[in-house]
């Protein structure tokens, strides 16, 4: 596993973004881990977030692309501090852009913030986390209808490798129904396997009880 995907990984943990225990997802699923990516409050954490992101983007797609796009409201953050990490470490300027829920009719007025989007623009998204696509769905109408511009991928921070809505991971759909290459910073078998017996400031997260609800719950819920 690369450096920065563990450092990502204990940055996720130090920042209490992913925590294990018994949760209730919005789907009803009860789930012994939970992400909350609105834990980032902090400049510092910003800026190692946005890093994280234009690493993985970096490795994964290469800078061939001219906008970042942040779905409304998570997403919006992620774009501006990736965008700003893109340039530091790689000397590349490319431009921010999100949607907004409601279409503003006075001042910058219309359904985006940040850049306008322009026919010929490479596009890649990032969001948090997507267990259902429900983002994708409400706003790749959204970017296409704005201009023609080519969506080269999706970068989330975890994929949770679970069931979307069929028996597929929500990210093997996005590209299925859409075309579009979606893959995230780490994957939960990464965590797993990297925290799994390791103590974490004097504290074994996953540690064999943990990892068998771990294992208990992809053999109900895991993504074929």
């Amino acid at each position: 596993m690369e450096a920065y995907k563990q450092e990502f990984i204990d940055f996720m943990v130090d920042s209490q973004v992913l925590k294990f225990g018994d949760f209730t997802l919005k789907s009803g699923r009860k789930s012994p881990f939970f992400m909350n990516a609105g834990a980032y409050v902090t400049g510092t954490q910003l800026r190692k977030l946005g890093e994280y992101y234009a690493k993985a983007i970096h490795d994964q797609f290469g800078l061939d692309f001219d906008v970042l796009f942040g779905p409304a409201y998570k997403g919006i953050p992620l774009s501006v501090a990736t965008a700003m990490a893109i340039s530091e470490l790689y000397g590349k300027d490319v431009r921010y852009c999100s949607n907004r829920k409601e279409v503003k009719d006075h001042g910058d007025t219309g359904i985006l913030l940040g850049s306008k989007l322009q026919d010929g623009d490479r596009v890649i998204m990032i969001e948090d986390v997507t267990t259902s696509g429900k983002s994708i769905e409400e706003t790749y109408p959204i970017i296409k209808a704005q201009a023609d511009v080519e969506i080269k991928g999706l970068v989330v921070s975890l994929n949770r490798m679970e069931k979307g809505k069929t028996e597929k991971s929500a990210l093997a759909e996005i590209k299925d129904n859409y075309g579009i290459e979606a893959t995230a910073i780490v994957t939960m078998a990464e965590v797993t396997e990297y925290l799994y017996n390791k103590e974490v400031n004097g504290c074994v997260l996953i540690d064999d009880t943990m990892k068998k609800s771990i294992d208990d719950y992809y053999a109900q819920y895991g993504a074929k």
